[in-house]
């Protein structure tokens, strides 16, 4: 089995699953994956409500499903949507790039010998203003 997404292949996401679909639980909706259509029996008994579970077309993993969830009707449902890109964040999560780390170069700034000669000549005259006052 070809997986659609890599990352199947290299996290513990690895048990297929055939059925998914989203489900009511504490006011917020989630994803639900299963084996078979009797998993209703379950959620109904520890209190989920609007269950919509779907057979699938083949087995799949958990990102795999996520990705196929958002192409049924089931995502048309906006509450349904929510619920199904927050899994998507879970299971197909997007690589980031690391910042670097450390301290930002100060500004180059070029002293060159006319420059220290300059605030030179520029503190003698400031000097001696200060000793004719």
């Amino acid at each position: 089995m070809e997986s659609v997404n890599t990352v199947a292949n290299d996290t513990k996401w690895d048990t297929s699953f055939s059925v998914a679909g989203v489900s009511k639980w504490n006011n917020s909706f989630k994803v639900r994956f299963a084996n078979d259509l009797a998993r209703v029996k379950m959620l109904v008994k520890r209190g989920n409500t609007d269950i919509e579970l779907i057979e699938l077309p083949k087995p799949m993993t958990k990102p795999e499903i996520v990705t196929y969830l958002k192409t049924t009707d089931l995502y048309k449902n906006p509450e349904y949507a929510a619920a199904i890109d927050e899994a998507d964040e879970k299971y197909n999560p997007v690589p980031r790039v690391p910042k670097k780390r450390g301290r930002k170069p100060k500004s180059a700034t070029v002293v060159t010998l006319d420059a220290i000669k300059a605030r030179a000549a520029v503190m003698s005259t400031s000097d001696s203003n200060v000793e004719a006052a």
